[in-house]
């Protein structure tokens, strides 16, 4: 019996259980989803600081300087990064000093060495007064010592390891990326650069499906192509579950003489959730999870009927275990009519842009589930309930972002 779409996400979601946290190193972080708040263990900047190099002063002493009446000062002391002064400035003194070196007592100002003559004496020229405290960092200017820096839930980018690694930490609270077995099913599948023959076809779901993952920032254990033999899909499916958090396949899901998938896992003990929901293309989907929680999506073999199950119902279920907040799904306006399904839930494969301040979407020009051109050009999912007529344009339908789609 079929269930609905909404039926099956909320199954996926009652069975799917988040990943512990685990510590990892800041190499390792990438990808992976904060498990726990960071905050500023101390103030940053965390001491009033040199924005560029040049002279720290008075800015008082020196605001009438111009390249026709430049003020002298001494140069009393040269401040490094990393180093701290060891005394205060004078009136009529200053210090050389470095980008991000501390601010000398009794500075406020710091003139840009270009506007000077230059580094090398004991004296020098400032050709140009700034304004006061100019090219200065002060403490705790940008974030105060028990801020919050990041958030759980948030995936870490080379921005967060940034801010981690800024702050001291060499490592962080996560939960880990999922490990995936992703397998392929069909005696009639060939790999690109292989010879086909009679009915044989070219097996582009193996590699859609690596490059989904990848576009996801997730790895796969291992990618496996099985034959229609029930003893060596057995196998197959057995050591691919073995090495990974969550199995993916594709093909021998429907119900023809060849299609063993779903007996072979339950006879692994996959306890099976729904096999068939009410939507076109994707219909065959089975989702089940092993006794120890790993999720198990059987996809369909048509491709476009593959990338619609994996980015309505994958995706989420990666975000599941990883505690991130599911995709987000768009309202559009029609920019031209979608042919509505009279039964089933639709998801059709189209492009979604932003036009006078509106969101527009139209269907791609080829809209069967086995026409995997119909992916070039596209962004997004478009999708709508069963509905008698087709959708006329205006009318408003949803949108899911492709993984490695921008509008």
């Amino acid at each position: 019996m079929l269930i609905t779409t909404e039926e099956a996400h909320r199954i996926i979601r009652q069975s799917i259980v988040p990943f512990s946290g685990e510590l990892l190193p800041l190499e390792k972080l990438q990808g992976c989803v904060l498990d726990r708040d960071i905050v500023a263990p101390f103030s940053l900047p965390r001491f009033t600081n040199a924005a560029m190099d040049g002279f720290a002063l008075k800015g008082e002493e020196i605001r009438n300087a111009s390249h026709d009446f430049p003020v002298r000062l001494q140069v009393t002391q040269a401040i490094p990064a990393g180093r701290l002064s060891l005394s205060p400035v004078a009136s009529g003194c200053c210090a050389q000093i470095m980008t991000g070196a501390p601010l000398p007592e009794g500075t406020d100002t710091v003139v840009a060495f270009e506007d000077t003559s230059g580094f090398g004496s004991s004296e020098v020229d400032i050709y140009k007064a700034p304004k006061y405290g100019a090219n200065v960092r002060h403490r705790a200017e940008e974030v105060k010592k028990g801020e919050q820096l990041l958030m759980t839930g948030i995936s870490v980018s080379p921005a967060e390891i940034a801010v981690l690694s800024s702050f001291g930490f060499s490592s962080a609270e996560v939960k880990r990326k999922p490990v995936v077995s992703i397998v392929t099913v069909g005696d009639e599948l060939r790999l690109p650069g292989e010879e086909v023959a009679d009915a044989e076809i070219f097996n582009s779901n193996r590699f859609m499906l690596q490059a989904f993952c990848r576009a996801l920032n997730i790895e796969s254990a291992c990618i496996r192509h099985a034959p229609d033999n029930r003893q060596q899909l057995r196998e197959i499916l057995e050591q691919s579950l073995a090495e990974s958090d969550i199995l993916i396949t594709s093909g021998g899901i429907s119900t023809g003489e060849y299609d063993f998938v779903a007996q072979e896992l339950s006879e692994l003990g996959v306890i099976k959730k729904f096999w068939g929901v009410s939507q076109k293309p994707g219909k065959p989907l089975y989702f089940g999870s092993t006794e120890s929680g790993k999720p198990v999506f059987s996809l369909p073999g048509n491709p476009v009927s593959t990338l619609v199950c994996f980015v309505e119902y994958c995706v989420p279920a990666f975000c599941l275990l990883q505690g991130k907040p599911l995709p987000d799904k768009l309202l559009a306006i029609l920019a031209e009519p979608f042919p509505a399904d009279k039964k089933r839930h639709r998801f059709l494969l189209g492009k979604v842009w932003i036009e006078e301040g509106r969101l527009l979407c139209k269907l791609s020009s080829k809209v069967e589930s086995h026409m995997i051109t119909s992916l070039v050009g596209a962004n997004c999912l478009l999708e709508a309930g069963s509905a008698p007529e087709p959708l006329p344009a205006g009318s408003l339908v949803t949108c899911t972002m492709l993984p490695w789609a921008t509008l």
